[in-house]
């Protein structure tokens, strides 16, 4: 199961989660980010990483807040704290890498 995020359940659903979160930065109009969308729902759908999804035309103070100026932008947190970062896209097995 993919979650949309917002600023308002950031830290619910990210920082507090109990497991890896993968945190997905979007937009619907990205050609890349439609490219790696299945990749990350195949992944949430195998229960690897809790999947968090952050639309960055409505949640741009989320955007600033972790320097997110290219897109998709792909986070790792782990126990509420940043570990990885990917940028653009990349193959199922990079992802699963950097969980």
């Amino acid at each position: 199961m993919e979650i949309t995020v917002t600023k308002e359940n950031f830290g619910q659903e990210v920082l507090q989660a109990d497991k890896t979160v993968l945190v997905d930065f979007f937009a619907t109009w990205c050609g890349p980010c439609r490219m790696v969308a299945p990749i990350v729902k195949q992944i949430a759908e195998e229960g690897k990483a809790k999947v968090c999804k952050i639309d960055v035309d409505e949640q741009p103070e989320l955007a600033i807040r972790f320097g997110v100026d290219s897109i998709p932008t792909l986070l790792v947190f782990k126990g509420g704290e940043l570990t990885d970062r990917a940028v653009g896209f990349r193959t199922k097995e990079q992802l699963e890498a950097l969980l």
